[in-house]
Parts: C-alpha cells; structure tokens; sequence
C-alpha cells in the first residue's frame, strides 16, 4: 500500500490540515457567530468567547497554511485544556465523557505543529525564492 499511496503523502497531509483547520475554525464561527447552526452567540469576554477566537483565527491559520506551526500549537494546547476542564470530570474515558473530538484535534494539532505547513500553504509560497535570472 506504501508503494501506492505513499507517493501522495504530502498532498494527503496537506489536505488532512486544510479540512482539520476549516473544521476547527466552524466551531469558532458555531460559538462566535451561531454559524452554521450554533445556539446563540457567546460573550468575547468570556472563557468560551476566548475559545472561538482560538477556533476561529487558529483554525484559519492552520487551513490557509500560514504560522502553521504556531497556530497548530496553540490549537492543541487548547483542546488538551477543553478535555480536562470540560470532559475528564465526566469521567475518565474519552469515549465516555464525549472528549473523543478534543483529544483527536488535540494529538492531531499537535502532529500539525511539529510537521509544519506542508505544500498548498502560504508558508511554502513565501519560503519560494524569486528566480534569478
């Protein structure tokens, strides 16, 4: 399979972090905006409200491939807190207290971090120098 599918490893990984950010990003706009299909919109002040603009601004960075690595890291270390604020007191088991979804983006981001942008990014557009003639 390696033989196969490897050959797309870096259009697969850059794929996997552009559907990650926009999907991380939908639940910034859900808290942020109600959009799509949230309940009312949270206070900006408030813990939730910081958490959107971490979703928002965090998983548009990731998707667009810009401060990737940073964004990556700060997503991560936000999801690791969101799982033991809102989850572990539920229980200990991810797939119990509903914290599968965090702990997933949690190691997933964290994967992201330490990988970097990829192709398809606005890191490697700006890393390419001009041609020199």
């Amino acid at each position: 399979m390696e033989r196969f599918i490897g050959k797309y490893a870096s259009c697969l990984y850059a794929t996997l972090r552009i559907i990650a950010g926009l999907m991380f990003a939908f639940h910034g706009s859900q808290k942020l905006f109600a959009w799509p299909g949230g309940n009312a919109p949270v206070p900006l002040g408030s813990l939730m409200g910081f958490a959107g603009l971490v979703e928002l601004i965090g998983g548009l960075l990731i998707a667009f491939g810009f401060l990737t690595s940073y964004a990556a890291f700060i997503a991560s270390g936000q999801m690791a807190v969101a799982y033991f604020k809102a989850h572990a007191p539920q229980g200990a088991l991810p797939i119990l207290n509903r914290g599968e979804l965090a702990v997933v983006y949690c190691f997933l981001f964290l994967y992201i971090a330490a990988q970097g942008s990829g192709p398809w990014s606005l890191d490697a557009t700006m890393r390419r120098k001009p041609v020199e003639r």
